[in-house]
């Protein structure tokens, strides 16, 4: 059974259509749009800062997204893929947006609609990642425009990710 608490009188908000792993955590202020799936080991931990996770968004096995203390809270768009293992922290990431497994994206980064963080990559504090680009590396750099078919991507994965948590459905 998920970890799901509050934290000093905030609870966390799941919306409809939206699968929770079993094993995940979600604690304190959060608030999780519908649609959404948070998976196997994930970590959302909303007890220093808020976060906010907007609606079909899929946060993936063994994430862990938090805040900084009295400083920043991490907003997540609509349509945004948070690929395995990815550690997201006092960010604002806007729609269409997939960070890759592994990456790291930082303190008071914002990226905008419609970018690509490659795996791996560390999105340095105060970073802006422009819309419509991929970025790579560490630190995290422009390296080029999205192609049509990265585009497409960005805008049918989170459905996928909508079918796959309906599979699970009948184990409730």
């Amino acid at each position: 059974m998920a970890t799901i608490l509050p934290v000093k009188d905030s609870f966390p908000f799941i919306g409809e259509n939206t699968f929770i792993a079993p094993n995940c955590t979600i604690v304190g202020d959060v608030t999780i749009g519908e649609h959404c799936s948070v998976w196997f080991n994930a970590v959302v931990r909303g007890d220093v800062n808020y976060i906010k996770i907007g609606k079909y968004s899929n946060i993936q096995d063994n994430v862990t997204i938090h805040g900084t203390y009295l400083k920043n809270g991490t907003d997540i768009g609509n349509y945004v893929n948070i690929g395995h293992n990815a550690i997201i922290h006092g960010c604002v990431i806007h729609d269409h947006v997939l960070v890759g497994m592994g990456a790291i994206v930082m303190d008071r980064t914002v990226i905008e609609s419609n970018v690509i963080i490659a795996a791996g990559a560390v999105v340095l504090e105060n970073s802006l990642c422009e819309s419509g680009y991929l970025y790579a590396g560490v630190p995290a750099k422009k390296i080029k425009p999205l192609t049509e078919e990265q585009m497409a991507l960005l805008k049918n994965l989170p459905h996928n990710y909508v079918l796959y948590s309906s599979w699970f459905s009948d184990h409730k």
